[in-house]
């Protein structure tokens, strides 16, 4: 074969590891969005060796509920006032149902974090019980931010920091594992709060399931089938606590 048979050869290879190279930063695209996460700069200044899980709450403002192929994406920063979508008055919205994160969201992703952040080394999680007392009885006495009661629940229970958190979306599938229209949506937000107020880290997760053609990674990780809300709740969490700078979780 001489060097003008090689040539056709060598474009062929170069096409093909192109295609690789655009497919693999496509993938990456649609699968890194889903957890996001930030560090304060005094995060180095501070020793966290035992933390009070405050227990997790729900939005109250109903969200617009996903409808198929209508996707709302859900701010990083959430406030109940923000809840709104701006429609202008020439144009008739369309018809849109509103559905509320239902109470046992919060409790679920509250025990989820419970059980995982227990298997993390070198940091004490106190007993899920008395910090869920200590919230109560901070919170009632207090109109401070949620950030300003969970220091006041970790001062009290002489923990270095608290965890607290809140879901803003939990939407159940409709339809199976085969199919789903729409699919499942998870999303929450935690926070961890020194004792003396400061936020050190913020965490936040938010995914409606896609389908192949639009995660081709998170849908072949979940054996190509439409999970539920509470697998993707597990998923959010077990992917929220890799990024977790305190303590260490198995296999670090």
């Amino acid at each position: 074969m001489n060097r003008h048979d090689k040539r056709p050869i060598v474009l062929r290879l170069s096409s093909h590891v192109l295609t690789l190279t655009v497919l693999m930063f496509a993938v990456a695209g649609c699968s890194g969005w889903k957890v996001t996460t930030e560090s304060s700069d005094q995060l180095p200044r501070y020793t966290i060796r035992s933390m009070a899980l405050v227990p997790f709450t729900a939005i109250v403002t109903p969200q617009v509920r996903d409808q198929g192929n209508r996707y709302f994406s859900t701010p990083q920063s959430i406030h109940q006032s923000d809840m709104s979508l701006a429609i202008p008055s020439e144009v008739e919205p369309p018809p849109r149902q509103a559905d509320s994160v239902p109470g046992h969201a919060a409790e679920r992703i509250t025990q989820l974090f419970w059980k995982r952040l227990q298997e993390r080394e070198g940091m004490q999680i106190l007993p899920l019980g008395d910090s869920a007392k200590a919230a109560a009885a901070e919170g009632a006495l207090s109109t401070a931010k949620p950030e300003a009661t969970a220091a006041l629940v970790a001062k009290k229970l002489k923990a270095d920091a608290a965890l607290m958190g809140y879901v803003s979306m939990y939407q159940e599938r409709v339809g199976s594992r085969l199919g789903a229209n729409p699919a499942a949506s998870v999303g929450f937000e935690v926070k961890v709060v020194a004792a003396d107020g400061r936020v050190l880290w913020v965490g936040r997760y938010y995914e409606r399931q896609r389908p192949l053609t639009e995660d081709f990674v998170g849908f072949v990780k979940r054996y190509g089938m439409f999970v539920t809300a509470e697998e993707l709740a597990e998923y959010g969490v077990e992917e929220i606590l890799r990024e977790f700078p305190f303590g260490a979780g198995r296999g670090k």
